[in-house]
């Protein structure tokens, strides 16, 4: 596939699947509310100034420039004029009872719960690509503290402060959201387990703690200094470094520590090119400051990533009880944050949102799709927070109401939701932020990462992996 059309695709694609689920949100609280006889003045996907517009029988239909969500307008509702924007009509209108507004408000998270479940059916059918990761540890340094524990290359740790683990994302994601740096961890090695109390780190690049393990890879060149001993000796980017020095090597950080071991000293590094093996000879050069060699490359872990197509995929229960378990331990970690590490600065906004469904659209469909059941499930759950301007607040104030017997004061209620409507702005925007000064790199290397999806087809009464074309950014 040409460049031009993955980029097309890529952004079709994004812009489909998340105007998808805000439309599905936005189209509960519609429909419901004509259900219920409310007065509808306007539905739209986005905040801001319209791209386009039209008016049907009293109802102005738009698309707005800020992709950050969308709106309908319900005079009989209270709803943030600093979000949507004009005044309502000042026409005399009948008000809303409060299980009416009940209804409007829980609608539209119903309706992403309800598309979750739609896309997980889909996904059951079409199957899911599952990463090869298997959780096998690579090099070990001879002096840290997991060395001294007796933990190994080839060791593979299979649970992680009492989870049980499959890959490198199981054995991240608890570390991440683990409310201490203390964790046990049970590591496998010929049939027998052992457990090791293993003390995980900050990462300066991602900002979250992490175990000083890696997973057993062929690092990858990812950038050659133009003249630096790599240049000279031939090295090219996305060579993957099998040896160096006769050492097999099996992670990044074993890498870099033998070349600094071997500063000007001619050295055979054997690298892994396309379909070919590569003999070459470096020599690293002295840094004047550390003393130790280096070749003037960049290092990344193999950024080929192979996926298995389980087909049929996760039955839909058993994604939708994932993305909740994922979901309850995340604000675990947030309502935790002193303990996990994890705070505000780790959530996403739009632009992060948009990033991941290019990612996973660049490599699989049905992993944007996974990655759409995961969002429509926190689309719901976050809706549903009783906070103004969000739904949960609009069902707390419809409940306050019918306990009071009388409407809320209209000027406290609009002076209420306007101040929540601006926090949630500046949250929105600082999230955002975030996503771009912080995680910008992170995204970029995600999405120049190349994967291989190895599909299962019958042979013999057995299922074999083939690989399936993919396209070529």
């Amino acid at each position: 596939m040409s460049l031009f059309f993955t980029y097309l695709y890529v952004i079709a694609g994004v812009i489909l699947l998340f105007g998808a689920s805000v439309f599905v949100h936005e189209f509960g609280h519609y429909w419901m509310a004509r259900r219920r006889g409310l007065k509808v003045e306007a539905f739209a996907i986005g905040f801001g100034p319209k791209i386009l517009s039209w008016t049907k029988d009293g109802i102005e239909y738009s698309w707005r420039w800020i992709p950050a969500g969308g709106f309908v307008k319900l005079p009989q509702m209270i709803t943030s004029e600093a979000l949507e924007g004009g005044k309502s009509s000042t026409e005399a209108i009948p008000p809303a009872s409060p299980w009416s507004k009940i209804l409007v408000a829980f609608a539209g998270p119903f309706m992403n719960v309800v598309f979750a479940f739609a896309i997980a059916t889909v996904i059951y059918f079409v199957g899911l690509p599952v990463l090869v990761n298997p959780s096998i540890i690579g090099y070990v340094e001879p002096d840290s503290p997991e060395a001294k524990l007796g933990i190994r290359e080839g060791d593979k740790i299979v649970a992680v402060n009492g989870k049980t683990v499959k890959s490198w994302q199981d054995v991240q994601m608890i570390t991440v959201l683990a409310r201490t740096n203390v964790l046990p961890v049970v590591v496998e090695r010929d049939g027998a387990r052992t457990t090791y109390e293993l003390t995980a780190k900050v990462n300066s690049t991602l900002g979250w703690k992490v175990l000083n393990l890696d997973p057993r890879d062929h690092p990858e060149v990812n950038e050659v200094v133009a003249g630096g001993a790599g240049d000279l000796a031939g090295l090219k980017v996305k060579d993957i470094v099998l040896s160096f020095a006769g050492v097999p090597i099996a992670g990044r950080e074993q890498l870099i520590e033998l070349i600094r071991k071997r500063g000007g000293e001619a050295t055979e590094i054997v690298v892994q090119r396309g379909s070919e093996k590569l003999t070459l000879n470096v020599t690293p050069s002295i840094d004047p400051v550390t003393t130790k060699g280096k070749i003037g490359v960049a290092l990344g872990n193999g950024s080929t990533n192979v996926y298995h197509v389980e087909k049929p995929g996760p039955t839909p229960w058993a994604q939708i009880a994932s993305v909740w378990d994922t979901t309850i331990s995340t604000l675990g970690a947030l309502f935790y944050s002193k303990q996990t590490g994890v705070g505000v600065k780790d959530l996403s906004g739009p632009p992060g949102i948009f990033a991941m469904l290019v990612i996973w659209l660049k490599t699989d469909y049905r992993l944007a799709l996974n990655f759409l059941v995961l969002l429509n499930i926190n689309l719901a759950i976050i809706n549903l927070f009783p906070v103004p301007v969000l739904d949960g607040g609009h069902i707390v104030m419809a409940v306050i109401e019918r306990i009071r017997r009388r409407p809320l004061s209209v000027r406290v209620m609009e002076y209420t939701t306007t101040a929540f409507a601006v926090l949630l702005i500046s949250f929105m925007l600082y999230v955002s932020f975030n996503d771009v000064t912080k995680r910008f790199g992170l995204f970029k290397s995600l999405i120049q990462n190349e994967a291989t999806i190895e599909e299962s087809v019958k042979t013999g009464g057995k299922s074999e992996p083939t690989p399936a074309p993919q396209p070529s950014p």
